[in-house]
C-alpha cells in the first residue's frame, strides 16, 4: 500500500465518513421504521437494533402479515427497510419472486408510501428486490403513477460465486440520496457478501442519466480511493464501479454491501490494531448511513 493510502487509511479513523456521532437522533422517538422479514431473509434483527441504537421506534414484520393486512402497516411509518438475505431462496434471480409479490399485490401502496413522503432502503437482497420492483432508479416517474418499469437488475458477479469480504464506498457528495448526507469525503468500510452483484442499467441512455444526475451515491474503491471495476476491491464488476442506487428524490436508496453489519467499532476485523494505534472509530461506519435515513424522515 502507498504512502498516500496508509494516510488516507489513518484519517479514516480518526475523522470517520460520517458528521455523525454517537447517541440517537434528536425527534428520533416519532420515526416509526418497519423492517421486513421472512421467506429467506435474515438480516432483520441487526437492522432493527441499527435503527434504536439511533432512537427510532424499529418494526420488525414478517412480509406474509403485511401483505395480508394489504399495507395497513405503512400507515404512519416513516421507513421502510428490504434487509439482506435469500429471499424465497433466490430462485428465478434474486429477488425476483419477492419483487414480483410486492408488485402485483401491493404495488399501488408502495407507490404511495414513496410519494406521501416515506423513505425506503434496499440493502443487499433488498436492493435487488426494490431495483427488479421499479422503486430504483425510477427514471421519469412521477408523483400519482403507479411503480416505475425495472430499469436495472443484479446480475451474477464477474467472478462467479458468492464474495465475502469487505470494501471500500466513495460517496457522492453531489448525489441527493439523504441517506448518505454528511460524508467527511473519507470512504465507508462495510462487509460486502453476495453472488449477484453486479448492477446493470437497461442501456446506454438510462446509464448516461443515473451518472448525469448523480444518482450511484456509492462507489468500490480501491486503497487509493479511486472508483474500480477489478477484483477484489469491486467484489462484482459493476461498471464504474456502482455500488447503489438512489431515486431522483434521494430517499429511495440500495446498496450491495452492508451497512447494518457495522454498527459497532469492534466489528471490523483489525479493530485491536486501530484500538491499540489510537484509531478506533466512535461507531462503526454503517451506522452512520442508517442514523442520515432517521435524520430525514424526522425533517421530513
Amino acid at each position: 500500500m502507498s504512502e498516500h493510502a496508509l494516510a488516507a487509511e489513518a484519517r479514516e479513523w480518526v475523522e470517520g465518513p460520517w458528521s455523525f456521532r454517537p447517541g440517537a437522533v434528536a425527534g428520533a422517538e416519532r420515526v416509526r421504521a418497519l423492517v421486513l422479514s421472512g421467506y429467506g431473509l435474515n438480516c432483520e434483527a441487526e437492522t432493527a437494533a441499527g435503527l434504536r441504537m439511533c432512537g427510532a421506534a424499529a418494526q420488525i414484520i414478517h412480509v406474509g402479515d403485511l401483505l395480508e393486512g394489504q399495507g395497513a402497516a405503512l400507515d404512519g411509518a416513516r421507513l421502510l427497510v428490504f434487509v439482506g438475505g435469500f429471499s424465497f431462496g433466490d430462485h428465478i434471480a434474486s429477488g425476483r419472486v419477492f419483487a414480483n409479490r410486492l408488485r402485483f399485490r401491493l404495488g399501488e401502496r408502495l407507490a404511495r408510501f414513496v410519494d406521501d413522503g416515506g423513505l425506503v432502503l434496499g440493502i443487499c437482497n433488498g436492493f435487488q428486490t426494490i431495483v427488479k420492483l421499479g422503486l430504483l432508479p425510477a427514471l421519469d416517474r412521477r408523483p400519482g403513477q403507479g411503480l416505475a418499469p425495472q430499469q436495472a437488475s443484479l446480475v451474477h458477479n464477474d467472478r462467479l460465486g458468492y464474495r465475502n469480504a469487505w470494501v471500500r464506498l466513495a460517496i457522492d457528495p453531489e448525489s441527493p440520496c439523504v441517506f448518505t448526507r454528511g460524508s467527511t469525503g473519507v470512504p465507508l468500510a462495510v462487509p460486502s457478501r453476495h453472488g449477484e452483484g453486479k448492477l446493470v442499467l437497461a442501456d446506454a441512455a438510462t446509464r448516461a442519466r443515473v451518472e448525469a444526475e448523480h444518482l450511484a451515491p456509492v462507489r468500490y474503491v480501491d486503497a487509493e480511493g479511486r472508483p474500480t471495476e477489478l477484483w477484489p476491491d469491486n467484489p462484482n464488476g459493476s461498471a464504474g464501479g456502482l455500488a447503489g442506487l438512489c431515486d431522483a428524490s434521494g430517499r429511495v436508496f440500495g446498496l450491495m454491501p452492508h451497512p447494518e453489519a457495522y454498527l459497532y467499532p469492534e466489528s471490523h476485523p483489525r479493530f485491536i490494531a486501530q484500538r491499540d494505534q489510537g484509531r478506533l472509530p466512535a461507531v462503526g461506519h454503517g451506522l452512520g448511513i442508517l442514523a442520515n435515513g432517521v435524520r430525514a424522515a424526522v425533517e421530513g
